[in-house]
């Protein structure tokens, strides 16, 4: 049992042994220690502090990235919206434009038919008038006694008209 027991004179000396350590240590050391770990602990509430902050930025961008995106989207869709109503606007201008080109022809066409119309009625009714002055100018070089010759002359005369017309 004296195994399991230390002796009084080896307890002194360990115990002073230690007081000297810790005094040595509280003086010199002590100190030295405490700062470190305060500059530690500060540092590491400085880090996690910045890293919230830095989180709370992060997560602000975020945000600003998504408003952003969201922007750009609606802008994009304007922008379509603006290019399609251009397009169909630029289509309608084109297709009103080839109707009024279109009607312009018809019209300038229609002018035409009905001036060639007209030239061609007042070439016939010339030439009619032309040969009824012919058809007068004979009767009256022939001065025939008889009216029955007269009326079979201008028979004969309005069947050669009418032969002409038919040409």
């Amino acid at each position: 049992m004296d195994l399991l027991l230390p002796g009084i004179g080896l307890l002194v000396w360990t115990l002073l042994a230690f007081l000297i350590v810790f005094f040595i240590l509280k003086k010199f050391a002590w100190g030295i220690i405490i700062k470190s770990l305060s500059e530690r602990e500060q540092g590491i509430t400085d880090a996690l502090d910045t890293a919230k902050k830095v989180k709370a930025e992060m997560a602000q961008l975020k945000n600003e990235n998504e408003a952003l995106m969201a922007q750009a989207r609606e802008e994009r869709a304007q922008l379509i919206k603006e290019a399609k109503e251009t397009k169909d606007k630029m289509i309608n201008e084109a297709k009103e434009q080839a109707k009024a080109e279109a009607a312009k022809i018809v019209t300038d066409a229609q002018a035409a038919i009905q001036a060639q119309k007209m030239a061609a009625l007042t070439d016939v009714k010339n030439q009619i008038g032309s040969m009824v002055i012919e058809i007068s100018e004979k009767v009256i070089r022939k001065q025939l006694d008889n009216k029955a010759e007269q009326e079979k002359y201008i028979q004969q005369m309005a069947g050669e008209l009418h032969q002409f017309g038919n040409q």
